[in-house]
């Protein structure tokens, strides 16, 4: 990388958001693949990214996991984890008929909006997901619903619903999407629809809102924000968006390798954040690259500690070897 010139100081100030990274939905599901690969050998057989992370999806496969889209490639018998992200009732069917063992790394978050849009369509309501068409997640929450499913991603979209305005309609929302934005379309959907009920948007995935908070907080004091993670991770992308929204350049960065000198002629302060499916290595990484291209100080906003832990499913509950966890740390 070549060298620029930084700020008036000539060292480039990077203010680590406070949290950032894995949250506990994201902990869970790759210690389900770790353990099931210790337990049960090699291969185990994953339907769709574990997380979105190609540097996750790529440390696990080289320790034994293999990846695929359909049950269909899974060999019969073989040990399957379905993602974070969840499933369809109809994959969950499909695997049971082929009597594939199973360990399902949904988040328990996810499998909680599942649960909402169940009892909200069993007692006879119009269900509405406000969420992103085609995300992994979206897919699989439609899919657990015995009941149409109408999405919606906009506020300006609630118009176009094909709904009647009195009738009994009920809200559940994808758990990975911005907080401003879902808040204005159930604001939208409230000022349409006299007969509705759903959460409040506080009920968001809590990790969500943390590294949100943490973006804007963040955003007060940088004059330009990199978050790192997948360009098909949704609230990785969201980050992006919010500091865009905030008025600065801000840019979604996989790693180091992705980062462009150009963008830093001139800046003093950079705000860095990743993602909830980033792991911390790849942060590294990043404030390595900014390295090359001249000095960095890195300093740590204060933020909200996370303690939450989501308990494994239990088949692979009790202690890990030694080497297993030398594994997990690299």
């Amino acid at each position: 990388m070549r060298v620029v010139e930084f700020g008036k100081d000539g060292a480039l100030r990077v203010i680590l958001a406070n949290p950032r990274g894995f949250c506990a939905g994201v902990v869970r599901a790759i210690e389900i693949v770790e353990r099931a690969i210790e337990r049960y050998g090699a291969p185990v057989y994953v339907r769709h990214e574990i997380v979105h992370n190609k540097h996750v999806v790529d440390t696990l496969r080289r320790k034994g996991a293999v990846f695929v889209e359909e049950l269909s490639e899974v060999p019969a018998g073989a040990m399957t984890v379905f993602s974070a992200h969840g499933v369809a009732r109809t994959v969950e069917e499909e695997a049971a008929a082929r009597g594939l063992p199973v360990l399902d790394a949904t988040c328990p978050l996810v499998t909680k909006v599942h649960l909402q849009g169940r009892r909200y369509a069993s007692a006879g309501r119009t269900l509405v997901l406000i969420g992103h068409e085609g995300h992994a997640e979206v897919v699989g929450t439609v899919g657990q619903v015995d009941a149409p499913v109408h999405l919606v991603s906009s506020a300006a979209a609630v118009a176009d619903l094909d709904l009647p305005d009195d009738g009994e309609i009920a809200y559940i929302t994808q758990t990975t999407l911005s907080v401003d934005d879902t808040r204005s379309i159930i604001a939208a959907l409230k000022a349409r629809f006299r007969n509705l009920i759903g959460p409040d948007v506080s009920e968001i995935c809590y990790a969500t809102q943390n590294r949100q908070t943490a973006v804007r907080d963040l955003c007060r004091v940088a004059d330009l924000l990199l978050v790192v993670g997948a360009a098909n991770s949704s609230n990785s992308s969201r980050l992006r968006d919010l500091g865009a929204d905030e008025g600065l350049p801000s840019y979604l960065v996989a790693d180091g390798s992705e980062i462009d000198p150009a963008w830093f002629e001139g800046v003093e302060t950079v705000g860095l954040t990743a993602g909830a499916s980033a792991p911390d290595a790849l942060v590294d990484d990043v404030i390595a690259a900014l390295r090359r291209i001249g000095p960095v100080e890195v300093s740590q906003l204060d933020g909200i500690e996370e303690t939450l832990e989501f308990a494994l499913p239990r088949e692979l509950r009790g202690p890990m070897t030694a080497a297993s966890h030398a594994a997990m740390a690299n």
